[in-house]
């Protein structure tokens, strides 16, 4: 009988490759180990680790070199280059210019739109002000232009953002009777980080007060200087209301655009981005797409990071359907699995088979790597967190469009300081659900709902389950009142405010109440009400309550300067003669979030 031999695998099959992460039970199979002793060498490890749980790499090769295996980064499953392949330039054609017009909140931005689209855009804004991103195309001379309109509050920077980063020419506006104010440097700053020319319209200069000579003065501060000051920078002095020199800026936008030479490939594979996307309640997922190379057509298999489909219909800026759209047109696609993250890019593939692979893969890496992060988490962190006192202030947000989301987000992640965090737990578009009543009460979570109402049965379910439903309509209100509800978590504080004090000058022994001080009132005034301290060559003996406050022999309700009184102290006798007594009262101060101050 031969013995048992222990057999070690050659070392070409002790080589393993993996993504950028694995499964427990993956890993243990490919090694051939058990997995129990794989969990109990990542417990070692300070991870805590299940059967289907995934480890990220670096942990994986940490287990594998114990078990004498190494570890090889596997060759991506799908080749993201593949769908990037660059245009020949041959078969580039001029394309139409994309537009930003970007600014300060109320100088005019939507109403000059209206203006070159001859439409109204601005009466169906809450408050007048553009909470979501919009793209319009406009036919000019025989040319082309294609204007994005974001907004101009704050709260609306990542949006502003995703706008100068899919542009080439952005307009600036400026009210003349306003300024130059911090939205206004801020969109000045996203154009120059995204390298886009920047065309300056002074708008509003028909109202009394306006002054574009001052507002051409203060943007040269900020690097922009008028050609006719010898710069290189472009300004156009307009008037919406009064529809003045929008001829002249619309010239000036087709002269930069011919001085870029934009050109796109109208025959190779779509490529685009997304603009802004939205659940709709009769049509499903929406999401506007900005194409930026190829020629998207009705029946187009597309993918979007890990959302799919086929272009079941196109839908341009002024509602009516159309079959085929080239680059620079921004175009409504029906046709999603479900609603794609803006900003997100979008690509045409050969048929739906290979798109719906191509998204499970991205859903599989995105999943995977959620839950590699999640095991990360100790025992001694959480612990750490519980004992720093951190209070989390929970937040599910359910909006109408994504960008909505992206700025509500961006605002209250602001909001968190060193006492109090902010989490959002979810976010999605579409209308307040039971699943979401159920989560914020599973969490303990607001559920903030903009330009969204949850039907009567949600509404009961959140009765019955205590859960607070905010809804908004104007992006203002949310933060002051998430900033109000974050306060109220905050732990009170409480200040100190000395009422009086008075000196021990005699005193008298009551039989069965005590020792009673007979006392002069130095300053301010000793109420029945305050607390007391006792203090004797400046220090404190005695820290109490008052117990009697009497003028001869009447009970007081208050006693001021200049006059004499007796005081009795609760539970303390031990008075001397030259005491001094401080009356007291403890406020209680409402603690405010320290505010984060960005600097540019």
């Amino acid at each position: 009988m031969k013995k048992t031999e222990i057999t070690v695998p050659k070392a070409i099959k002790r080589r393993i490759r993996i993504g950028e992460t694995i499964t427990v039970g993956d890993l243990a199979k490919r090694m051939g180990i058990k997995v129990s002793e794989i969990i109990n060498k990542l417990m070692s490890m300070g991870v805590m680790a299940t059967i289907n749980q995934a480890i990220d790499y670096d942990t994986a090769t940490l287990v594998a070199s114990d078990f004498s295996f190494q570890i090889e980064p596997a060759e991506a499953e799908f080749d993201e280059s593949v769908l990037k392949a660059p245009s020949t330039p041959e078969n580039l054609k001029p394309r139409a210019p994309v537009v930003t017009i970007m600014g300060h909140v109320d100088h005019g931005k939507t109403s000059l739109l209206d203006v070159i689209r001859q439409t109204n855009v601005t009466d169906g804004e809450t408050g007048g002000i553009t909470q979501a991103i919009g793209a319009y195309h406009v036919h000019i001379n025989n040319r082309d232009i294609v204007f994005l309109d974001t907004p101009g509050h704050e709260a609306f920077t990542a949006m502003r953002a995703r706008g100068a980063q899919v542009t080439d020419i952005v307009v600036l506006i400026v009210a003349a009777d306003d300024g130059v104010m911090n939205q206004t440097v801020e969109a000045i700053h996203h154009a120059k980080v995204a390298g886009v020319p920047i065309i300056v319209a002074i708008n509003k200069i028909d109202k009394p007060g306006a002054d574009p000579e001052k507002i051409k003065q203060a943007l040269t501060e900020h690097g922009l200087l008028s050609e006719q000051w010898g710069g290189d920078t472009i300004f156009c002095e307009v008037s919406a209301k009064k529809k003045t020199n929008i001829e002249e800026l619309l010239e000036m936008i087709l002269l930069q655009a011919d001085v870029m030479e934009l050109k796109a490939d109208p025959d190779r594979p779509v490529r685009g981005i997304i603009i802004e996307s939205k659940l709709d309640k009769g049509r499903g997922p929406v999401a506007t797409v900005l194409i930026q190379e190829g020629t998207l057509r009705e029946g187009d298999s597309f993918i979007s990071k890990t959302e799919f489909g086929r272009v079941r219909a196109m839908i341009n800026d002024q509602g009516k359907r159309i079959k085929e759209a080239g680059p620079s047109i921004p175009v409504e696609v029906i046709g999603f699995s479900s609603v794609p993250q803006t900003g997100a890019e979008f690509f045409c593939v050969e048929d739906e088979k290979k798109a719906r692979s191509i998204s499970d893969y991205w859903t599989r890496k995105t999943r995977e790597k959620e839950l590699s992060s999640l095991s990360k988490v100790t025992l001694e962190q959480l612990y750490q967190r519980i004992k720093d006192g951190v209070k989390e202030c929970n937040v599910i947000i359910k909006a109408d469009v994504q960008g909505s989301i992206e700025a509500i987000s961006d605002a209250l992640n602001k909001l968190s300081t060193d006492d109090i965090k902010l989490k959002i737990i979810h976010s999605s578009t579409g209308a307040i659900s039971e699943t979401d009543v159920m989560l914020a009460s599973a969490s303990q979570a607001i559920i903030i709902g903009f330009n969204v109402r949850p039907d009567a049965r949600v509404a009961e379910v959140a009765q019955q389950e205590s859960v607070e439903i905010k809804l908004y309509d104007i992006i203002y209100n949310v933060i002051a009142d998430v900033r109000a509800a974050m306060e109220g978590l905050l732990e009170p504080e409480y200040r100190e405010v000395v009422q009086g004090r008075a000196e021990v000058r005699e005193l008298f022994k009551v039989p069965k109440v005590g020792t009673i001080a007979g006392c002069y009132v130095t300053d301010g005034k000793i109420m029945r009400s305050n607390n007391l301290r006792l203090l004797r060559d400046g220090v404190v003996v005695f820290d109490g309550k008052i117990l009697s406050l009497k003028r001869f022999k009447d009970d007081a309700r208050e006693v001021l300067t200049g006059f004499e009184c007796g005081i009795g102290i609760e539970g303390f006798n031990d008075i001397h003669l030259g005491d001094i007594i401080e009356a007291y009262l403890t406020e209680e101060l409402e603690k405010k979030l320290e505010q984060n101050v960005e600097k540019h």
